[in-house]
C-alpha cells in the first residue's frame, strides 16, 4: 500500500510541474525579440501581409486569450500546428522523437559501459595508478564542453580518418546505430565522468562500512560481499545521479543534433527558435518536460526497489 500511494503522489506532482512549464514558455516565447510573422514573410513582409497572417494565427488577440487558447487545446491533446512547417505540433515531434530517444539510449548506455566497470577498478585500487589513471582520464571529458568534443570526434574520425558519417540519420537500424554512435559517445563522455567519479566514491565509502567488515567476518565469500552488500548499496547514490543528469543528456542533445546534423527534437528546437515557431517550442518543451519527468519517476521507483524504505 505504502509503494501505491507512493507512486501516486508521484504522478501527481507532475501535473502541477507540466502547468508551471507551459505558462513559463508561453510566456518567454512571446517576449523574443521580432516574431514569427516576420520570420514566414521574410522580404515580402508589409503591413498589409503583416496584419493579415497575424489576424489569421490569432496572433493579434491580447496574451490572456492566447493562452487560454493553448491550455484549452492542450487539455485535448492539441499542441496546435507549426507556423513555419504547416503540419500539426504533435505529428512533427512525432517524426523526431524517436532519433532523439534513440541517441540519448545510446549515449546513456555506452556511459554505463564506460563508467561501471572503471568506476569498479578504480575504487577496488584507490590512490594507486590504475585509480589515478582512469581518474585522470575521465576529468579531461569532464572538463571539456560538448559541443567541443564533438567537433574532436567529427574532426578526426569523421573527417579525417573516415571511420563514421558526418552526419545524417540512415535508414535500416544497423545505419542508424553507425550514424548515431559519434554523437552518442560525445554525449556519453561527460555522462560516464560524472557516474564513474560518483560510482567509485560510493564504493569506497561502503566498502569501508561496518556491515561488509561483519560481512566478510562471517566468512562469506567475496563475490557474494560485493554483490548482495556493496554494489547494492552502492547503486544507490548512482541512480539518483543518472536520473538528475537524464535532463541534460536530453539539453545537451541539442547541441549534439546540431553539430552532427541528427534531424531530432534537438535540432528542430534550435530551427523552431530562430523561425518563431512558437507551438513547436512549446509542444517540445512540455514534451521533453513530461520525458524528464518519467525519467525521474522510474529513477524513483528503482530507489524503491534498491531500498523499500523510501516508500515508508
Amino acid at each position: 500500500m505504502h509503494r501505491t500511494t507512493y507512486i501516486a503522489s508521484r504522478l501527481a506532482q507532475i501535473v502541477p510541474t507540466l502547468l508551471s512549464i507551459g505558462a513559463i514558455v508561453f510566456l518567454l516565447v512571446h517576449i523574443l525579440p521580432g516574431g514569427p510573422i516576420a520570420a514566414l514573410l521574410g522580404d515580402k513582409a508589409n503591413d498589409e501581409a503583416i496584419a493579415r497572417i497575424t489576424s489569421q494565427y490569432g496572433l493579434d488577440q491580447p496574451l490572456w486569450v492566447q493562452f487560454g487558447k493553448f491550455i484549452a487545446a492542450l487539455a485535448h491533446g492539441d499542441l496546435g500546428e507549426s507556423l513555419a512547417f504547416r503540419v500539426p505540433v504533435a505529428r512533427l515531434i512525432s517524426e523526431r522523437l524517436p532519433v532523439t530517444l534513440m541517441l540519448t539510449g545510446m549515449a546513456g548506455l555506452l556511459a554505463l559501459l564506460l563508467a561501471v566497470p572503471l568506476a569498479f577498478v578504480a575504487a577496488l585500487n584507490r590512490n594507486r595508478w590504475p585509480d589515478l589513471l582512469i581518474r585522470s582520464l575521465f576529468q579531461i571529458g569532464l572538463s571539456s564542453p560538448i559541443f567541443y568534443v564533438g567537433l574532436i570526434l567529427l574532426t578526426v574520425f569523421a573527417a579525417q580518418l573516415r571511420l563514421f558519417p558526418v552526419g545524417g540519420f540512415g535508414e535500416t537500424m544497423s545505419e542508424r546505430l553507425y550514424h548515431l554512435f559519434l554523437p552518442a559517445l560525445t554525449l556519453a563522455l561527460s555522462l560516464s565522468a560524472v557516474i564513474m567519479r560518483n560510482l567509485r566514491a560510493a564504493v569506497i565509502a561502503v566498502l569501508d562500512a561496518d556491515y561488509v567488515d561483519f560481512a566478510r567476518a562471517k566468512g562469506l565469500p567475496d563475490r557474494i560481499v560485493f554483490g548482495r552488500h556493496v554494489l547494492r548499496n552502492a547503486l544507490i547514490s548512482t541512480v539518483t545521479i543518472v536520473g538528475l543528469h537524464l535532463g541534460e543528456l536530453l539539453g545537451g542533445a541539442v547541441i549534439t543534433e546540431t553539430v552532427f546534423a541528427v534531424p531530432g527534437v534537438g535540432r528542430l528546437m534550435v530551427d523552431s527558435i530562430f523561425a518563431r515557431d512558437y507551438p513547436v517550442i512549446q509542444g517540445l518543451t512540455l514534451v521533453l518536460a513530461v520525458l524528464v519527468s518519467l525519467a525521474f519517476l522510474a529513477t524513483d521507483l528503482i530507489h524503491m526497489a534498491l531500498d523499500p524504505r523510501i516508500a515508508k
